[in-house]
């Protein structure tokens, strides 16, 4: 089978061309658990809660950005949470890109503290 190419899955293909869009982007693969940060307050003391999107996989990632898929809607500049399920990964982001597609939304967010070795490049 000579000269036979592997095709990428189209979901990798989304988010790749985002992807290009952030210098030093790596393929991860990393399931997370994602949520919505809601602050509820009215001036005074402020109390932040979660609202569970959806379970997806961090696709690329930089040392301050992560890019991934999802099937629920998200705009530039929403609060989100990331999880890992082992909790190794536990982070508030803000989105920063978004592309839309017929089916699905490709999201890049942006830690909102640095977050050391949690990507490590080999």
């Amino acid at each position: 089978m000579h000269g036979q190419a592997v095709a990428r899955a189209p979901e990798l293909d989304l988010v790749g061309r985002l992807a290009k869009f952030f210098p030093g982007a790596t393929p991860v693969r990393i399931p997370i658990k994602l949520s919505r940060a809601v602050t509820n307050g009215d001036g005074g003391a402020r109390e932040n809660h979660t609202s569970f999107l959806q379970n997806t996989v961090i696709e690329f990632g930089t040392q301050r950005e992560v890019l991934f898929l999802v099937d629920c809607s998200l705009e530039f500049a929403d609060r989100i949470l990331l999880e890992t399920k082992d909790g190794s990964l536990q982070v508030e982001a803000t989105v920063v890109a978004v592309q839309y597609h017929s089916q699905r939304t490709v999201v890049a967010a942006r830690f909102l503290k640095d977050v050391p070795n949690w990507i490590v490049k080999s």
